[in-house]
């Protein structure tokens, strides 16, 4: 897997924090910082996420990713699945992640609630990636709801 993020700001401007990065698999993601009103050749112009939020984006969409392909090899009907990331951040630098809930909403008929369960548990504790990076520095907690259709 590679990467290139490159710097898209000029030294001489207000956005002198935007970034895109060009993935190996050929897809683009942009990034900014947020604006500086003490320092604004610090900060950036609020046209993208940050990158510390793609970082909890990348482990979302990595968990529930987990969590769709889990249900569907057991046979089980999902027809929606999201899941919503809260988090805070240490105080000081550097400013790693130190609580994470992941909340699931997984929608379908008749899944039962015990299969969501395992299948969070299965990817916050063998499968995703991210989710098992980030718990080192952060407690992980998870709930759900499921929904009948």
């Amino acid at each position: 897997m590679e990467c290139t993020v490159s710097w898209t700001g000029d030294a001489g401007t207000r956005s002198a924090m935007g970034f895109v990065a060009e993935t190996g698999s050929g897809h683009v993601l942009m990034m900014d910082g947020a604006p500086d009103a003490a320092k604004p050749e610090n900060g950036g112009q609020n046209l993208a996420a940050r990158p510390m939020e793609t970082v909890l984006a990348g482990t979302g969409g990595c968990t529930a990713y987990d969590v769709v392909l889990i249900l569907k090899r057991g046979r089980h009907r999902v027809e929606r699945c999201s899941v919503k990331l809260t988090s805070e951040r240490a105080e000081k630098d550097p400013k790693v992640f130190t609580k994470i809930h992941m909340h699931f909403t997984v929608a379908g008929k008749g899944i039962p609630a015990p299969a969501v369960e395992r299948a969070i548990a299965l990817s916050h504790e063998t499968y995703c990636s991210a989710s098992i990076m980030l718990a080192k520095t952060a407690e992980i907690t998870t709930s759900f709801d499921l929904i009948e259709t």
